[in-house]
């Protein structure tokens, strides 16, 4: 006999309940799918180019048809002399260029907490937009901008000049700190964009810890050093454990619009190297070969991080 709840049956009631969250589910996969076929078609079905790193691959032959060398694009990387000079070389410059990214690390994080501590919305809109904005520049337009700031005959020449000095400092066309000047343009681009994770991160703090430490006397920068700083931190700690993940992933555009004939020793990284491997000298796959060694590098490098902020912090990625 079936019991009753506001006259209904209860298995009723509880099939009714479980169709509605069943189609609730189905309406959130619904919603999620593209971004799913996204992921999918862009970031797994490439992966079956990596089948060219074992043949001697040629354009215009079909890749079954290319001579089968096995390991022989790895043995390459460390066996040949020049070969391993070369992917040493660029091997300084992504470690050093990236290791200079993540000291910077932090500056967004502090832009986004002092931007909203500022009282005018006005005026931190206005900030938050001019900061962004770079962000959705390509490369090429961002080295015309540092032409025209940098250049010989940029801004910042033609002011010195003025000044009274006699020759221009033009940071583009040199073999000297130019890990240092990728890094700075890097952060110009960046910034704006990486901050806002920390807006919204700073926008849900608990704001009673806030009230908290006004009635006990605290001045404004306390309650950003011992408050705010602190409860970002976690955040900042994902992000560093996600960016180690792409620790070898440079990037093209931006070493490819900066690279010339004065700086492409210490400019060439391993993204631009493999660039100018596969399209530049038609080395497909040798190139292919340094792509998949990179890849497997960074799992490792973010498995490695995400393990010891387990160990350290108590919490990971995953």
């Amino acid at each position: 006999m079936l019991t009753k709840a506001k006259g209904r049956p209860v298995t009723l009631e509880r099939s009714r309940f479980f169709q509605s969250r069943k189609w609730e589910g189905i309406k959130l996969f619904l919603l999620v799918l593209p971004a799913l076929a996204h992921v999918f078609v862009f970031h797994y079905m490439p992966l079956w180019g990596w089948g060219y790193a074992f043949f001697q691959y040629r354009p215009g032959v079909a890749l079954l048809e290319s001579k089968f060398v096995g390991l022989q694009n790895f043995a390459a990387l460390f066996g040949n002399p020049i070969m391993r000079q070369n992917l040493l070389r660029v091997l300084r410059n992504t470690f050093g260029i990236q290791f200079l990214n993540y000291l910077l690390m932090p500056i967004p994080m502090l832009f986004a907490i002092f931007l909203s501590e500022v009282k005018s919305p006005r005026f931190q809109k206005a900030v938050q937009t001019l900061t962004t904005l770079p962000h959705f520049i390509s490369w090429v337009i961002m080295f015309s901008l540092a032409t025209s700031l940098f250049g010989n005959s940029g801004v910042v020449n033609s002011v010195l000049k003025q000044f009274g000095a006699e020759e221009g400092i033009n940071i583009l066309t040199t073999n000297q700190h130019v890990w240092i000047i990728q890094s700075l343009l890097a952060l110009w681009k960046t910034m704006g964009w990486n901050a806002i994770i920390y807006f919204a991160a700073i926008t849900g703090l608990d704001q009673q810890v806030y009230e908290a430490a006004m009635m006990d006397g605290a001045s404004r920068w306390q309650k950003i050093r011992y408050i705010t700083i602190p409860m970002l931190i976690p955040t900042f700690f994902v992000l560093l454990i996600m960016g180690i993940g792409n620790f070898l992933n440079s990037g093209v555009d931006q070493f490819l619009a900066f690279s010339n004939a004065m700086n492409k020793e210490t400019i060439e990284v391993l993204d631009l190297y493999v660039y100018n491997l596969g399209i530049g000298n038609g080395q497909i796959s040798f190139s292919v070969a340094v792509g998949m060694m990179k890849s497997i590098v960074a799992v490792v490098l973010f498995a490695i991080a995400n393990y010891a902020s387990k160990k350290i912090r108590g919490a990971s990625v995953f």
